[in-house]
């Protein structure tokens, strides 16, 4: 146990945290619920790596449903939530993002995101770490060049237009997607207007193989392992990507929400 390894007591770890030693060995031992910040707080106090504590979050999401309001885990600000999807991303050898407003983050140019960061900051009335959050953003797109790994973003025709940055920055976006789309590791589809919807898109999700699905609600993040909403949302994912168009197509989209662009 990381505790022991770093011969620290219950008692020593309660102490640190300012927690009851019971509340630890009942963590310890399975017999309450940790939260991801109960889990933070207590590698913290045992000297944990980045890396170890960040796998433990994973086997927590591995074990239960977890919802989470985005006040509660932006309350440091936005990079701590940036890292803890690295490890989910090293770990997966597909993943699937659909996305029906904005671009993905893992296709967001630093200015885009900057903006992106700085709404989301303003709504939740977190600390402001744009420039911190923007970095750690940019340390996960690392992960699209590795060439074991598959990634599939299924937008909107509506997210190519929706502004959230001035022209400039939205320009750039645009062609970093025009970019991105020829990746080897990248497949991207988008939704025409013009589609007759199988479903409606009414939230961005994203899925991790076939055993995590993050789903983004305005307030909240909800995480699912079950097998019903595992394949749920495979299968709306499967749907939806069904009716976008690809290569040439999408890239016929981007351009012309390029063009469309005021100069």
């Amino acid at each position: 146990m990381l505790r022991e390894e770093a011969r620290l007591t219950g008692k020593d770890v309660a102490a640190r945290l300012g927690w009851a030693q019971s509340k630890v060995s009942r963590l310890e031992n399975g017999k309450q619920t940790a939260t991801a910040d109960d889990i933070t707080a207590w590698a913290q106090a045992v000297g944990a790596s980045d890396e170890q504590r960040n796998d433990l979050i994973v086997e927590l999401r591995s074990v239960r449903f977890e919802y989470a309001t985005w006040r509660q885990q932006l309350r440091s600000g936005t990079a701590r939530r940036q890292r803890a999807n690295i490890p989910l991303e090293a770990n997966a050898a597909l993943v699937r993002v659909f996305v029906p407003d904005m671009v993905p983050g893992l296709l967001q140019t630093a200015e885009y995101s900057r903006y992106v960061f700085a709404r989301l900051i303003n709504l939740h009335g977190v600390p402001n770490d744009v420039e911190e959050g923007t970095r750690s953003r940019m340390r996960r797109q690392e992960v699209l060049y590795d060439p074991a790994k598959r990634f599939r973003f299924l937008l909107t025709e509506a997210a190519l237009h929706y502004r959230i940055c001035p022209l400039s920055v939205h320009r750039g976006q645009l062609d970093r997607l025009l970019a991105a789309a020829g990746m080897d590791t990248v497949t991207l589809a988008i939704i025409p207007f013009t589609a007759t919807l199988p479903v409606v898109p009414s939230h961005a999700f994203t899925m991790f193989d076939d055993t995590l699905v993050l789903v983004e609600m305005i307030g909240s993040e909800l995480a699912f392992r079950a097998a019903e909403e595992k394949r749920l949302y495979a299968d709306v994912f499967d749907r939806l990507w069904r009716v976008g168009v690809q290569n040439q197509d999408a890239a016929d989209l981007i351009n012309k929400a390029i063009d469309n662009l005021p100069k």
